[in-house]
């Protein structure tokens, strides 16, 4: 890390990198996987050496079990089926999306419905269905006596209302499964950002983990150091990280014109 005191200001705009982490029994064995190590070693071997290096975690022949949905799940599920598996099943936790908007989904805000992406569609024509599988809680892996996993139990559950309006998922008695899995990649979304950049420079952090810098302003409890993209608003599209680095770097321009007023022509 370099010391970031003699720069006039610091500027991070990184991605999230820490995944979150599925803690049940079994989750030790081999052959369980984070997706973003699946799909970042598959891409540097594809460019490298078009898969002929053999350094990637290959789906060719398994029994592939993605936990998660999302772009990341959505990745994982595509390239598991160029690999050559045997089978792919992708396991969602929340309920399926409605086809349509629901009544409190009206526009402007984005809809939230059911979508079917490339990944989905390679796999229906493969396979003959949609992956996905909707209200379903992972429980333990299993082993298979030599430090592998060779399948997973899960249950089916429902969300309803607690007390408080807020939706709770119950498990549904005597739905319990054993899937058949040699190969489980965790898509379950990401913690926040890599802690290294925070502990060295005290930056505070907001209840996801993620750097606490207001929109628009982009600045920290640092003085000098501003964050943008995932790092500050949690995963989301390149474009917003985009979008917010463009933005912070007029911040970034207004604190250094307003710190440095010296005339360009005597600097």
């Amino acid at each position: 890390m370099y010391d970031c005191k003699k720069f006039k200001r610091f500027d991070n705009s990184s991605s999230l990198s820490s995944s979150r982490d599925l803690p049940i029994p079994g989750s030790e064995l081999s052959g369980i996987h984070f997706a973003l190590e699946f799909l970042h070693m598959n891409t540097k071997s594809l460019l490298d050496s078009n898969l002929q290096d053999g350094r990637y975690i290959s789906a060719k022949g398994k029994e592939v079990v993605v936990i998660g949905g999302g772009d990341t799940g959505t990745d994982c599920i595509g390239t598991s089926i160029r690999h050559g598996c045997t089978s792919i099943i992708n396991l969602e936790l929340l309920s399926q999306p409605p086809r349509t908007r629901a009544p409190g989904n009206s526009w402007p805000q984005w809809p939230r419905i059911l979508r079917v992406d490339y990944d989905h569609h390679e796999a229906a024509a493969k396979f003959g269905k949609d992956p996905r599988s909707y209200e379903v809680q992972s429980k333990r892996f299993i082993g298979d006596g030599n430090g592998n996993v060779k399948a997973l139990e899960v249950v089916h559950v429902h969300w309803v209302k607690d007390a408080r309006g807020k939706f709770q998922f119950e498990e549904i008695k005597g739905s319990e499964e054993i899937i058949e899995a040699d190969l489980v990649l965790l898509a379950m979304g990401f913690l926040g950002p890599e802690s290294t950049i925070a502990d060295q420079l005290g930056l505070e952090r907001d209840g996801r983990s993620n750097f606490k810098a207001v929109y628009g302003h982009f600045s920290t409890n640092i003085d000098g150091v501003f964050a943008a993209g995932d790092c500050r608003r949690g995963q989301s599209l390149v474009v917003w990280a985009i979008s917010e680095g463009r933005q912070a770097a007029c911040q970034v321009d207004k604190y250094l014109m307003k710190e440095d007023t010296t005339p360009a022509n005597t600097r």
